[in-house]
């Protein structure tokens, strides 16, 4: 759980920082609620996060875009099945593409688009319940991880973005291509520039 959940969650962070820095409107935005929620003369604590409703939607649209496991983990029927009028054999290995599901336009407006303001008001979670947004799977065989990897990419957004400003080395082009495997991956990996934004030079001793 411990190595599976630190990979997929810098995936993660990965993912959310490069697409917020694409739209530079959605990093005012979560810049601003980081000013509002924490304060430029703090620094962001764990007990911070559940009040960055803003931030929160900006990592589930960054998990719908992008899912850490875009096939899921593969389950198998103990016997024949059903389903949607296919015959699904005792036995065989089924794998659920959430990546090809997360951008089904039936199923989400304008689903290439990264637009965190769609979970906003939203009762969309990771619960599995909702059969249209399942990055971490649903019922007994979803992600044993998941609380651990919801922190952790909370808290490193909410850090990296509050203390910082980003912005691209001089003369690149940021890529958001993906890279498929068992975890998805930048295919070209994310460099970027910090700059302080706190106005307490102390915080970053």
């Amino acid at each position: 759980m411990l190595a599976g959940g630190t990979d997929i969650s810098s995936n993660t962070v990965e993912f959310a920082m490069a697409e917020v820095m694409n739209k530079p409107h959605i990093l005012a935005k979560v810049q601003q609620e980081l000013d509002t929620v924490v304060g430029k003369d703090n620094i962001v604590e764990e007990s911070h996060t559940g009040k960055l409703s803003y931030l929160q939607a900006v990592m589930k649209e960054a998990l719908r875009l992008h899912p850490p496991v875009p096939l899921l983990v593969p389950l198998c029927p103990i016997e024949d099945t059903l389903v949607g009028g296919f015959i699904i054999p005792k036995g065989s290995r089924v794998f659920f593409n959430m990546w090809a599901v997360h951008r089904d336009p039936t199923l989400w407006e304008n689903p290439t688009e990264f637009d965190p303001e769609r979970f906003m008001n939203s009762n969309v979670d990771y619960s599995g319940n909702h059969f249209s947004y399942l990055p971490f799977g649903s019922g007994r065989r979803m992600c044993a991880g998941i609380a651990m990897a919801e922190r952790m990419v909370m808290y490193s957004l909410a850090t990296i973005l509050h203390s910082f400003d980003w912005e691209l080395p001089k003369g690149e082009k940021l890529d958001l291509s993906e890279q498929f495997g068992i975890v998805m991956k930048k295919k070209v990996p994310l460099i970027a520039i910090p700059t302080p934004r706190l106005f307490d030079p102390a915080l970053y001793k």
